[in-house]
């Protein structure tokens, strides 16, 4: 007998657990699938750090009953909003914590397929069954979206892994490996594997490598002075970000071509104050060095390089990580059917979204990443789950 619920979320990372914690506490019928906390466990390294500091680095029940601040006194782990890392693995331990609690009917089973159906939607489960479901929620983060260059994608799987497709990084340990990048997965990679014991080559096209400068406690006037030049907010420091967080809606009205040039342009490439003691003398970085091609000679990839003085540079090593980030593209979620993603419109392949981040496929929702050139930079990062669980929790209740 096919099952039926009101809303089924799909992903069960910070935005979806979020969500799934308001929605209960309003008394909504829905269903939550997927790996709890999935992309942090299994596509991000071992020993990585978050970017966010502990204040930004939540998830949301409606009374703020299970912060990371809760959760690390409860067990007696160090804590600090400001200045003490947070680690992946704590970040997951949490983040299964507040599951348990807030979403612990959580379907872990992976949706494979979304049809059409006459009062909503079909979703077929990985084992076969069916749930009909009236309204869904596509709450995937980024898990979709992982990017290759072209003269990557080319090169064959044994040698070139994009920086999601974890693998135990002590196997790297004693090889030549290059990172292709200059963002944060990028720079984590590259400090992670030679920690691992693996020589690392960093290379990117661009001339510097960005990193946030690890937090300084002011005081007297000088501390006033920083709240109002340049505010804390949960995407860092400065207007830009405390706008991006405090007016997602007003962001939402704004033309296109500025909510995607913004979008798309705040809070670039940049890794952060931890990762830098990994990196800094330690791995070998290549700056303005712009990938031409990508080929195998002997079993070991040969990437070739133009370099600013018209040069060109052929650098050989034994396995390449795309750190290349990643690109939304609706395209891209195969599990939506071809008659639904044909009907949902797109601005630069992202999904166009009401204020309550309904697509133009009548019940279908889209959070985190994939709504951010509709709602801004805020929705690229965990913190954006608060205002996204509040906004759409009232709307669907």
């Amino acid at each position: 007998m096919e099952r039926k619920t009101d809303i089924a979320i799909i992903g069960a990372g910070p935005y979806g657990l979020s969500i799934a914690a308001h929605l209960k506490a309003k008394g909504v019928d829905f269903r939550i699938f997927g790996t709890s906390m999935g992309v942090w466990r299994d596509n991000m390294p071992h020993g990585m750090f978050l970017k966010s500091e502990g204040f930004a680095s939540d998830l949301f029940d409606p009374k703020g009953e299970l912060t990371l601040e809760k959760y690390c006194k409860a067990h007696g782990y160090p804590y600090a909003h400001i200045g003490v890392p947070v680690s992946r693995e704590l970040f997951c331990e949490y983040g299964l914590a507040f599951q348990q609690r807030f979403a612990p009917d959580l379907d872990a089973r992976h949706v494979i397929e979304v049809q059409p159906a006459e009062g909503g939607f079909v979703l077929r489960l990985e084992n076969g069954e069916t749930v009909q479901a009236g309204r869904v929620i596509v709450a995937v983060g980024i898990s979709h979206y992982a990017y290759v260059p072209p003269e990557l994608a080319k090169l064959p799987a044994n040698v070139m892994r994009h920086s999601s497709q974890q693998q135990a990084l002590a196997n790297y340990a004693g090889q030549t490996v290059a990172v292709i990048g200059a963002g944060s997965s990028a720079v984590d990679m590259a400090g992670l594997l030679h920690q691992a014991g693996a020589s690392t080559k960093l290379l990117t096209r661009r001339a510097k490598i960005w990193f946030h400068h690890p937090p300084v406690k002011l005081g007297g006037l000088k501390r006033v002075t920083s709240k109002i030049t340049r505010p804390r907010s949960g995407l860092g420091f400065g207007w830009r970000s405390r706008l991006a967080c405090d007016m997602p809606i007003i962001f939402h009205h704004m033309p296109s071509r500025f909510r995607i040039r913004v979008t798309r342009g705040h809070l670039g490439p940049s890794a952060s104050w931890m990762t830098r003691r990994l990196v800094e003398d330690k791995v070998d970085v290549r700056l303005e060095m712009t990938l031409q091609d990508a080929t195998v000679r002997d079993g070991r990839p040969v990437l070739t390089f133009g370099k600013t003085d018209g040069q060109v540079e052929e650098v050989v090593v034994d396995h390449v990580v795309a750190g290349t980030g990643y690109k939304v593209d609706v395209e891209r979620l195969g599990f939506l059917d071809d008659s639904i993603r044909a009907r949902i419109t797109q601005e630069q392949k992202t999904p166009v979204l009401t204020r309550n981040f309904e697509s133009s496929y009548p019940g279908l929702y889209f959070v985190g990443v994939s709504a951010a050139n509709s709602f801004g930079p805020l929705l690229r990062f965990a913190w954006g789950a608060r205002f996204t669980a509040r906004r759409l929790a009232a709307h669907l209740a």
